[in-house]
């Protein structure tokens, strides 16, 4: 098939590369336009962009698919089919309908559950214990299209955000070869309204660990939020008044205690246990403020925490 791919994260390379390697032609790529990056502020190609010219593939990067000239552009590379996933833009009706087959995405999650910015965080913060792909037929609105095919995941205890990440964007890759192969034959499903809700976009201030949750509810923030924005608390020690203290991994333990929630109840010998309002967190690998990332044994040899809060 003639394929137009638009994508602009780590998470749509490997999808990219999927319909490269199942034989479709693909006769264009679309992508967020470069961005200032950095301290530098330097003008950085996204991922997407990086692949496709290694892949030696047509890229193009406008502001916006609003635009008429746009439009024309795109349908003058009269494609079978239009790929979307973690694109970063809203399109037109007028795209939507350019492709013989529509516009297709690929969302991370079961839709209508996640529907949104940050569906892969609010799985796992919430709880969830499976999500998934869904190949979607676009419409005008936000991830409401018909499904096409979904492919599902369970959501381990370890998962964090990342390797929750990398496990769907396999899916997803997987998912849509199945998808165009089976274009023909698939059979559009409804969302069931009833199941709707939304994964709101990430705030940093939630990166903010509150010590009166459960350990469990704060180890669920600690795997959603690494590797962006990672969850923090304020840090008091032995050799420092306050610093912020970034939390990587930690697990719930089954700890009986009274201390107050932050109190640390151990910190020595390669180890760091936190009182939470239910149970206590174990540290396993933290950053304290302008230090490298390290794991507790080695963070407790130079540091004995008091309290976090």
């Amino acid at each position: 098939m003639r394929v137009v791919f638009a994508g602009t994260p780590d998470f749509s390379v490997g999808i990219l590369e999927a319909l490269v390697n199942a034989q479709h032609e693909l006769v264009g790529v679309y992508c967020q336009p470069d961005r200032p990056k950095g301290r530098g502020r330097v003008l950085t190609a996204c991922p997407v962009k990086e692949k496709a010219r290694e892949l030696n593939l047509p890229v193009f990067q406008p502001e916006s698919l609003k635009d008429k000239t746009i439009q024309q552009q795109l349908g003058t590379l009269k494609a079978d089919v239009m790929v979307v996933v973690a694109y970063g833009q809203i399109l037109p009706i007028d795209v939507l309908n350019t492709p013989k087959y529509g516009c297709l995405n690929i969302h991370a999650s079961l839709l209508p559950r996640w529907r949104g910015a940050a569906p892969i965080q609010r799985a796992i913060i919430t709880g969830d214990q499976q999500t998934g792909i869904g190949i979607m037929q676009m419409n005008e609105g936000l991830d409401t299209g018909d499904i096409l095919l979904e492919k599902t995941c369970d959501i381990l205890e370890s998962d964090t955000a990342q390797s929750l990440h990398d496990k769907l964007a396999v899916l997803g890759a997987q998912g849509i070869v199945e998808a165009l192969d089976k274009i023909e034959q698939l059979t559009p499903i409804a969302q069931d309204e009833a199941g709707i809700n939304y994964a709101q976009k990430l705030n940093k201030e939630e990166a903010w660990i509150d010590w009166s949750k459960s350990a469990v509810e704060i180890n669920r923030q600690i795997r959603a939020f690494n590797p962006y924005p990672i969850a923090q608390t304020h840090a008091e020690s032995n050799k420092f008044d306050t610093k912020v203290l970034r939390i990587l991994s930690a697990k719930p333990i089954n700890l009986a205690c009274q201390a107050k929630p932050g109190e640390v109840i151990k910190s020595e010998k390669g180890t760091c246990y936190v009182a939470t309002g239910d149970g206590a967190l174990s540290l396993e690998q933290v950053q304290l403020a302008g230090k490298k990332v390290a794991n507790i044994k080695d963070f407790t040899n130079a540091y004995h925490l008091t309290t976090l809060q």
